[in-house]
C-alpha cells in the first residue's frame, strides 16, 4: 500500500512540475500597453508612440500580416512589422531559423522635411534581420479578433548606410485590422 501511495505522489508531483514548467512562448505573451490604434516602443530608451490616423494592420493572403504606424508631423518616426509566416496568436522570430530570415522582418525609420521645401525629405532607416542570420528580436501576437490585433515586440535593427544600430524595446501594438 505504501508503494502505491508513493507512486501516486511521485506521479502528481511530476505532473505538476511538468505542467507549471511549460513555456508560454507560443501563446503570444502579454498584450502590451499600447493605447487603442497605436504602436508604442522605446527607441534607444526614448518613448515613441504612433498616431491612430497613421497606424494600421493588414492581413495579406492567409499567411502574412503587416503592422505599421507613424508619429506624423514634419519630423516623424515609423515602425513597419511584417510577419511572413502569420497564423494568428503566437511568437514570431526576427532573424534566426533556416537561412537566417526568421519568421518576420521589421524596420524603424526617422523621416523629416521642411514645409517650405516638402520635396527635400531626409530619411534614415534601420532594418532587421541583418547579416549573420541570428535572431535579433521577436513579435508576439497575443490577441486577434475579426477587427483587432494586439501584441508586443522588440528588436535590434541596423542602418545599411552607416551600420549604426537601434535598440527597439518594450514595443506593443493595439490596432484595428483593415
Amino acid at each position: 500500500m505504501k508503494t502505491i501511495k508513493f507512486i501516486c505522489v511521485c506521479f502528481l508531483v511530476t505532473t505538476t512540475l511538468f505542467l507549471t514548467s511549460c513555456s508560454s512562448d507560443d501563446d503570444g505573451g502579454g498584450g502590451g500597453s499600447a493605447a487603442a490604434g497605436t504602436i508604442t516602443a522605446k527607441v534607444d530608451g526614448t518613448n515613441v508612440t504612433t498616431v491612430e490616423i497613421a497606424t494600421f494592420a493588414t492581413q495579406i493572403g492567409s499567411s502574412m500580416m503587416q503592422i505599421q504606424g507613424n508619429t506624423g508631423g514634419t519630423s516623424s518616426k515609423a515602425f513597419v512589422l511584417n510577419i511572413m509566416t502569420y497564423n494568428g496568436v503566437g511568437t514570431y522570430d526576427i532573424g534566426g531559423g533556416e537561412f537566417g530570415l526568421g519568421q518576420a522582418n521589421v524596420s524603424y525609420a526617422e523621416i523629416s522635411f521642411d514645409l517650405s521645401n516638402p520635396l527635400d525629405i531626409q530619411e534614415e532607416t534601420w532594418n532587421a534581420p541583418f547579416d549573420g542570420g541570428e535572431k535579433v528580436g521577436e513579435i508576439q501576437v497575443s490577441e486577434v479578433t475579426d477587427t483587432n490585433i494586439k501584441g508586443t515586440f522588440y528588436f535590434t535593427a541596423r542602418n545599411v548606410d552607416d551600420n549604426t544600430q537601434k535598440q527597439i524595446t518594450e514595443g506593443s501594438f493595439n490596432i484595428d485590422l483593415d
